[in-house]
């Protein structure tokens, strides 16, 4: 049977996890790219082997871990090995996602993506959910919580999809620049929403 799928994007600092919390409280499967994106490169993995034959096994720690932090820099600064990178990553993500889209039993499925609308992600979902907030408020939230400073939070930034792009992208909106309580306020007539969607798909 057919199944609503839910694309849950945003920029950083936005509210995406607040927001996949609150749906998962309600009882919904959250499949999350970011963790899949972290699966595919474990210790022993296809994705772990393919990153060292292309880029170096210094790459790979002492303790089998990719290290992320001695990869970000190169790949950052060269698209060339940032494509070189995704070309190794990105089916292996796509796989694993659809999955667990598959397995899902829930009324309807939040597929959460930072890049969502960056990639062939975009693909797999009905309709898309745009976690909002002013470009002040993400840069003061993800500094908060990464330990970042403002330049290194606004150089992300730059490099992602900008606000306007997204929000014309997005089938719903839901700002993000108050407190919880009006930010959940916003999610529930969606998932009032998307359960009646998910219902016309039944046969």
């Amino acid at each position: 049977m057919k199944q609503l799928i839910v694309g849950l994007t945003g920029g950083i600092g936005s509210g995406k996890s607040l927001a996949s919390d609150w749906f998962a409280s309600q009882g919904i499967q959250i499949v999350d790219a970011d963790i899949a994106a972290r699966q595919v490169v474990e210790p022993g993995s296809q994705g772990l082997e393919a990153i060292a034959d292309t880029f170096g096994s210094h790459f790979v720690q002492q303790d089998g871990m990719l290290n992320r932090r001695a990869l970000r820099e190169p790949i950052f600064q060269n698209p060339e090995l940032r494509h070189q990178l995704e070309a190794i990553t990105r089916p292996l993500i796509r796989a694993s996602l659809e999955g667990q889209l598959a397995d899902s039993q829930s009324t309807y499925t939040i597929l959460v993506s930072p890049l969502l609308l960056e990639t062939t992600q975009r693909e797999l979902v009905e309709r898309v959910l745009l976690i909002d907030a002013p470009a002040e408020i993400q840069i003061q939230r993800a500094c908060a919580r990464d330990q970042q400073t403002p330049d290194a939070i606004e150089r992300i930034m730059a490099a992602q999809m900008s606000r306007e792009q997204r929000r014309a992208y997005a089938d719903d909106i839901v700002i993000n620049d108050g407190d919880l309580a009006n930010f959940y306020k916003q999610l529930k007539p969606l998932h009032i929403r998307y359960q009646g969607i998910s219902h016309s798909f039944a046969p």
